[in-house]
Parts: structure tokens; C-alpha cells; sequence
């Protein structure tokens, strides 16, 4: 009689095992019992970051002008589409924000599509203060934006320099702790590792520890996947 039941209950093991198995390939490596796939859109990301870089850091700018610590308005970067007289005004610092949030979304792009693989703060800053001289040695001056650093007082070139390098260590850090971070990736990987397996090795149903397990081995490794299922107590 219990070879019977053995027998009963073989197929509907099979049935079982291949019906995990197809539902597995159908889900792929994105969604795998809790885990998310961390593929990030560099472009999306990057439009993302440039525009709280600018928002949050362009307000940050036209609070060091209001008490003083700078003398370079945050519509600088405005100077040469505006008359001069306009950047200074209410709605001219609006204007220059606007400016500001564009500038760092353009920042923000040539940065991610282009050094995200580079890990730490360090990268980061060294871009930031890249920008400070492109615009405030090699550019501004020349159009405009601003007086040459002999011209500006030291409270405004220390600020400045302080200012554009915390700026480039925000876009710098996020988008490496975004692209380099190894961590991240190990559910998406784990997944692949899966998929592939479950094209070339075995399937396998069992129970473990009142766990129903699944998963295939493929040579010496397994990938198995466990929930809660005490009440299908075959295994194959």
C-alpha cells in the first residue's frame, strides 16, 4: 500500500517540480522571492540627480549671497543672456537658480556617462573644483559672469571654492555609490547565475527544515530559492 501511494504521488511531484521550474524561467532574474532588480537607467538617473544638485545647491548658493559670504549672485551663470542690472533682483535670482538647476542636470549627465566608475568621494570633489576653475579662471570672467578672482574678495573665492566642491561631491558620491556599490548588484547576479543554471542542469523539489526548496544545480553549485510550504511534503 505505501508503494502505491508512492507511485500516486510521483506525478504529481513532476507536475510540481515542472511547474516551478516554468514559472521561474517566466519571471526571470528581475523579481526572485523579494529581491528587486537593480538595473539603473544612467540617463533617467543622471537627469534625477542634476536636478536636486541644482535645486537644493543653487537655493544653497543664494543663501551664502544673502548673508554675505559671496559677492557672485547665484544668476551667474545668467550674466550673459540678461542685462546686468536684472541678475540682481528678485527675479533675477530665480532666473539664475533656473540657470543653476540646468547647469548641474548638463553636469550631472557629462559626469555619469562618463567617469560613474569611479569609486569614493575623491573623483567627486576633483570634478567640482574642475568646474570652479573652468568658471571662475578659463570662462566667467571672460563673459562676464563674474570679476576675476583679483577682483573678488577672498570671502567670495574661499566660499565659491568650498561651494562648487561640495556641489561636485554630491553628483561625484551618488552616482558611485549608485554604479559601483557591489552590493546592489548581488541579487541581480545571484538571479542570472539562476536563469542559466535552470537552462542546463537539473531541477530539484524538496523539503528542508519544514521549507519547500527549489532550484536547480548545474555541476558542483545549487541555486535554490525557500518559503514557507510545509503542506507539499514530496521532494524528487
Amino acid at each position: 500500500m505505501t508503494e502505491r501511494k508512492h507511485e500516486d504521488t510521483a506525478p504529481h511531484e513532476d507536475q510540481r517540480s515542472h511547474e516551478l521550474k516554468q514559472k521561474d524561467r517566466d519571471r526571470g532574474p528581475a523579481h526572485r522571492q523579494g529581491q528587486t532588480h537593480y538595473y539603473t537607467n544612467p540617463f533617467s538617473f543622471a537627469l534625477e540627480l542634476g536636478f536636486f544638485a541644482g535645486f537644493i545647491w543653487g537655493g544653497l548658493h543664494w543663501l551664502f549671497y544673502l548673508l554675505h559670504f559671496t559677492i557672485v549672485p547665484v544668476g551667474f551663470l545668467a550674466e550673459p543672456f540678461f542685462k546686468h542690472q536684472y541678475i540682481y533682483t528678485a527675479a533675477g535670482h530665480l532666473t539664475g537658480w533656473l540657470f543653476f538647476i540646468v547647469f548641474s542636470v548638463l553636469a550631472s549627465l557629462l559626469y555619469t556617462f562618463t567617469i560613474r566608475k569611479l569609486k569614493g568621494p575623491l573623483p567627486g570633489m576633483v570634478y567640482g573644483v574642475v568646474w570652479w576653475v573652468i568658471l571662475f579662471i578659463l570662462v566667467g570672467p571672460k563673459m562676464g559672469m563674474m570679476k576675476p578672482l583679483n577682483g573678488l574678495t577672498w570671502d567670495s573665492i574661499i566660499t565659491e571654492l568650498c561651494f562648487f566642491l561640495l556641489w561636485g561631491l554630491f553628483i561625484g558620491y551618488t552616482v558611485a555609490m549608485e554604479f559601483t556599490d557591489e552590493r546592489k548588484r548581488e541579487p541581480e547576479q545571484a538571479g542570472l547565475s539562476r536563469k542559466k543554471a535552470s537552462q542546463s542542469g537539473n531541477a530539484c523539489v524538496k523539503i528542508a527544515d519544514g521549507y519547500l526548496q527549489r532550484g536547480w544545480s548545474s555541476g558542483e553549485t545549487n541555486y535554490c530559492d525557500q518559503w514557507p510550504e510545509p503542506e507539499h511534503a514530496g521532494c524528487t
